[in-house]
């Protein structure tokens, strides 16, 4: 028997659940289907899992370090399996979370796999989705709308997949039920660092192999090179502008050895284990595009600037549409894209509106151009840096490390980005965001009262440096 919704999402990750959620607030009849967990990725997977591990390396490193303080603790010990249970607690807590909003919500959810017919008697277009429920039966689902959330999985190495035991994807890692003494990580990238970071606090030896020139190939150029300084000084080793030569990784019970191509250099690399973190691929096989009109690009699904696919009728949102894989994009898309259903004036996702964020010791963060982007978009670029260590909140954290560095356009004094690395990188970078989303200038944000002492002071001494203005610098 078949059901008719307004609308019918795939996908119960961020992107789906939100647009679930912004559509029963419009009124519409909406059905959510997840064959997996609410949540997604990002809440079992990805983003919520690893920065709970994160907040323990933080909480680790700070008590080794607390006599610094003036706090005498004695010896420290790690409980990796303490850190595990807490994670856990924290993903399960806000799972209960998204099933409760479904609820309130009046969204129906269908646990189970979900796959777009073509017309048939249900409909005469494209985009009833035929669900294989977990408990075996099947419903038919008749949407006026469709939106496709469908996400992404990690993105293995060509010829050495995951094996879940020595060679691991981002999602195996988060289960590991003891802590190896040697890591290799393929992929300097966001998840690559966050992990070296994390890996390097609860004392393991971490070796980074990055085939590009810099790690955090997207950040600029300043930042990159920091983060590298400040992690080499905590023991990990990188190999950047290399390529792990994938014929030589060989694996066994105990670990895993390979060899590493850099500037016409061979070097052998072993350790107990390797994450492999190059990217993840759009989850678009077996949803049934086939039986549609919509077309891919590069693996994902092509959308217009409202999610709209080749089916007007059906959207795609978040990790399955490429772009900018973060969950707050995602989100937003589909927000946006519920918004368009129905009419409403859409204002579409600025990527260079977007912050994004790495969340390592230190911490990273950045909104709109970097330095060299800028330069090629052909900007006249004025840059102003503000250091941590001249910032007094910064030293009452005991985290003087790292600056923030703004970039504005010298003729118009158009903000044009900002990027941060340092403590809570994460958390200021949110004024730089809607600086950003509301066009603001270098000045604007020069002339904003910052409260003292705070971390927010630096973002604006970086824009009075801007123009040499800067007081304590």
């Amino acid at each position: 028997m078949a059901e008719n919704y307004d609308l019918v999402i795939v996908g119960g990750g961020i992107g789906g659940y939100v647009s679930a959620i912004r559509a029963a607030q419009e009124g519409l009849k909406t059905a959510l289907v997840e064959q997996a967990l609410l949540g997604g990725t990002c809440l079992h997977k990805g983003c919520i899992p690893s920065k709970a591990l994160l907040r323990s390396a933080e909480v680790l490193r700070t008590a080794k370090e607390a006599s610094v303080f003036g706090v005498a603790t004695g010896p420290v010990a790690f409980d990796f399996a303490g850190a595990q249970k807490r994670k856990q607690e924290i993903v399960d807590r806000l799972a209960q979370g998204v099933k409760a909003l479904m609820s309130k919500g009046k969204i129906d959810v269908y646990e189970g796999r979900g796959r777009m017919l073509g017309p048939s008697i249900f409909s005469p277009s494209p985009g009833t989705i035929s669900v294989d429920l977990a408990n075996g039966d099947n419903q038919m689902l008749i949407g006026k709308n469709v939106i496709l959330a469908t996400g992404s999985v990690p993105r293995p190495l060509p010829h050495t997949p995951f094996d879940g035991k020595q060679i691991l994807s981002s999602d195996d890692v988060l289960q590991l039920k003891e802590l190896p003494a040697s890591m290799v990580i393929v992929g300097g990238g966001v998840i690559g660092i966050e992990w070296a970071s994390m890996l390097v606090d609860f004392g393991v030896s971490v070796t980074v192999v990055e085939a590009s020139e810099t790690i955090l190939p997207t950040a600029d150029q300043a930042v990159a090179a920091e983060m590298e300084k400040q992690l080499k000084a905590r023991g990990v080793v990188f190999y950047t502008n290399a390529q792990l030569d994938e014929q030589t990784v060989a694996t066994t019970s105990s670990g895993i050895k390979a060899t590493v191509h850099q500037n016409q250099e061979e070097h052998t690399i072993e350790a107990d284990k390797m994450l492999v973190a190059i990217g993840r691929v759009a989850n678009v096989s077996d949803i049934g595009i086939d039986n549609t009109d919509i077309a891919l690009a590069h693996g994902c699904i092509a959308v217009n600037e409202y999610g709209q696919t080749k089916e007007s009728h059906i959207y795609a949102v978040g990790d399955c549409v490429g772009g900018l894989q973060l969950a707050h994009v995602a989100a937003h898309e589909g927000i946006a894209a519920v918004s368009h259903i129905i009419g409403k004036q859409v204002e579409p996702v600025d990527p260079l509106a977007v912050p994004s964020c790495v969340y390592s010791f230190p911490e990273a963060a950045q909104v709109g151009m970097t330095e060299i982007q800028a330069k090629e978009a052909g900007h006249a670029v004025k840059v102003g840096t503000f250091p941590f260590a001249a910032n007094g909140k910064a030293l009452i954290h005991g985290e003087a490390g790292g600056f923030v560095k703004l970039i504005a356009d010298k003729d118009t004094s158009d903000l044009l980005g900002v990027h941060i690395i340092g403590t809570h990188a994460t958390d200021l970078i949110s004024e730089a965001a809607l600086a950003k989303f509301l066009d603001a200038a270098d000045f604007e944000l020069a002339e904003t009262v910052h409260p003292h002492p705070t971390l927010a002071e630096a973002i604006g001494e970086a824009a009075l440096a801007v123009d040499g203005y800067a007081i304590h610098k």
